[in-house]
């Protein structure tokens, strides 16, 4: 039975619009008080389950009526704390806007509600020869993808949400609905409004609905995977293979700590060494058989050891379930332990040096860490855990974190590759942004006046 709640004539209002669909349950607040980060949790006053753009709107002008906080919910899969409401308010889930509209095949593009996971477009548009390239790894929604510009392991062909989104609708705080883009694959009219809510994480307004892109299946396709003596060594291999012209559908890492939690999560007997995933695609299996020799080579040159090809589907697919399984086998092996998957991105001159720094300031401050990334585009990820009340060995991950940013700032890169800020990085982007912070602020202002919508993120409190 649902609880008392603040705000209660506007919750009355709402749960009688709603019904079942506006929720105190306990367990339903609880779920939506957390994310994967599981750093912290604070609940909502309400969750409400919107089916609709219209719904949405509703919701939207009664939380600027009553001043009630919105923070926007969908698969909840977000690593730094986006969707916590720290402030409480209604976590506005809309999970159940999975519908897709429409696919284009000509056109190479597909309408779809914000709900909607990369996974299910991905398989409506797979017998029509087309797919959609951005792939987090978890079932994240398309409408969060592109509040925190997410990206994942086919960015460094595909380029990020940011790239692939051409148009949106979202609702603003009040309940007004904007149009921003266009479903053309190229425009100079006007300030770029679309890509300014992309990466914005639900602070200006709730996306409703996306146009996004598709691009043709790949007609030949292979994986090299193959492991050498160190991470600096896999990070330069992979350097060099960019350098070559080679344009891999996905260029990923582990470290031999990463590869030791998939063996025992898995029971698989990988060797226990950094290893590269390589996956090249061509027009035909001659010019993909030439790629992949050059490839071979540049590893071998590198230092590469077990080599190992795979070319059928089912081959690939158990050749990348490693890397697809990296973030959960690394929980698994540590249970009780709260994670923190760290997010930065240097030009990829920059990547083994960088690296390596990181492997020097884990190893001297005696931190038990592993290494993922997708190598290709310079953003590699260092997963760090301990036991959650171990205040002592926190403060020492914290403070390693602020010297890996700054190493990263130092080179020309930045915080966060693809996570977004949320509340754990909002240190780390004053730092990398300093003064530009106020404009930002004001831009927030300028959309969201009440400031009701998912306070708390990306900037830290006055």
């Amino acid at each position: 039975m649902n609880s008392p709640v603040p705000n209660s004539s506007a919750f009355s209002e709402l749960r009688a619009y709603f019904g079942e669909r506006f929720s105190t349950v306990p367990d339903v607040l609880e779920q939506h008080g957390r994310d994967e980060s599981r750093a912290e949790r604070h609940l909502p006053d309400a969750v409400i389950f919107a089916r609709s753009e219209d719904e949405v709107r509703r919701v939207m002008a009664s939380a600027s009526q009553f001043e009630i906080p919105i923070i926007p919910f969908a698969a909840g899969s977000s690593l730094e704390g986006q969707l916590i409401p720290v402030r409480g308010g209604i976590s506005l889930d809309v999970s159940q806007m999975n519908t897709v509209l429409d696919i284009q095949p000509q056109g190479f593009l597909a309408t779809v509600q914000a709900g909607v996971t990369y996974p299910a477009l991905n398989r409506q548009a797979r017998p029509h020869g087309l797919f959609f390239p951005v792939d987090p790894g978890a079932e994240a929604s398309l409408g969060g993808m592109a509040a925190t510009n997410a990206s994942g392991t086919g960015a460094v062909r595909y380029g990020t949400m940011r790239d692939n989104v051409l148009s949106m609708r979202a609702v603003l705080i009040g309940g007004k609905v904007i149009q921003l883009g266009t479903q053309a694959r190229k425009s100079s009219a006007g300030y770029d409004l679309r890509h300014l809510l992309i990466g914005s994480e639900g602070t200006l307004g709730v996306i409703t609905e996306l146009s996004v892109k598709l691009h043709p299946l790949p007609s030949e396709l292979a994986v090299l995977r193959c492991h050498f003596r160190s991470v600096e060594a896999a990070a330069q291999c992979a350097a060099s293979v960019m350098q070559a012209g080679l344009q891999p559908e996905r260029l990923e890492l582990m470290d031999e700590r990463q590869m030791r939690a998939v063996n025992l999560h898995q029971g698989t007997r990988y060797p226990e060494a950094p290893t590269l995933w390589i996956e090249l695609a061509a027009a035909s299996r001659t010019a993909l058989d030439e790629a992949l020799a050059l490839c071979a080579e540049l590893c071998a040159a590198g230092g590469a050891g077990g080599v190992e090809l795979a070319r059928s589907e089912t081959e690939r697919q158990q050749l990348w379930q490693a890397r697809h399984q990296a973030y959960y086998a690394a929980r698994a092996l540590h249970p009780g332990h709260a994670m923190l998957s760290t997010d930065l991105c240097v030009p990829l001159h920059e990547l083994a040096p960088t690296i390596a720094l990181t492997h020097r300031l884990c190893a001297e401050n005696n931190l038990d860490a592993s290494f993922v990334g997708h190598v290709g585009d310079g953003n590699f990820h260092v997963l760090f855990h301990a036991e959650p009340e171990d205040a002592a060995t926190w403060q020492m991950i914290g403070r390693v974190y602020d010297l890996m940013v700054a190493a990263a700032l130092a080179v020309g890169g930045t915080c966060s590759g693809e996570h977004g800020i949320g509340l754990h990085k909002r240190r780390h982007l004053r730092a990398q942004h300093g003064d530009l912070l106020e404009l930002m602020r004001g831009i927030k202002a300028l959309f969201d006046p009440q400031g009701l919508m998912n306070p708390g993120k990306i900037f830290e409190e006055d």
